[in-house]
């Protein structure tokens, strides 16, 4: 069993910047990869960002590319996801997650198997 709980969500102005974590407990994390989603009102979970946690190797979606940055602390098995230029569009419930099957990066919810409670995130214009 794995436990995930984000926290950092908030309320921040268009432009500002936000940091949320993901504490993982449960077992050993090695050679899996671990995610972060959002969903905001009336649209499907979309794909954020993702890290290969033994290598740190790590992919975004297009629309954070250049404004968010994934990293983890293996240390700590925490994951962290720093979001920077934040637009109203980014307004959500961020999610993070792990898959524990896949040797290769899903962007899909439907591959992971654990996943936090998540936190909102509202960006103002």
């Amino acid at each position: 069993q794995v436990q995930l709980v984000e926290s950092g969500g908030g309320l921040v102005q268009a432009g500002g910047s936000l940091r949320l974590s993901c504490a993982a407990s449960g077992r050993t994390f090695w050679n899996y990869v671990m995610g972060w989603f959002r969903q905001a009102p009336g649209k499907e979970r979309e794909f954020v960002a993702a890290i290969k946690w033994s290598r740190g190797l790590t992919y975004y979606a297009d629309s954070v590319k250049g404004r968010f940055s994934i990293a983890r602390d293996s240390a700590k098995n925490t994951m962290y996801l720093q979001m920077n230029s934040l637009k109203a569009e980014d307004t959500a419930v961020y999610y993070c997650s792990i898959d524990l099957r896949s040797t290769v990066v899903e962007t899909t919810p439907d591959a992971y198997d654990y996943w936090g409670q998540g936190t909102q995130v509202t960006v103002s214009s």
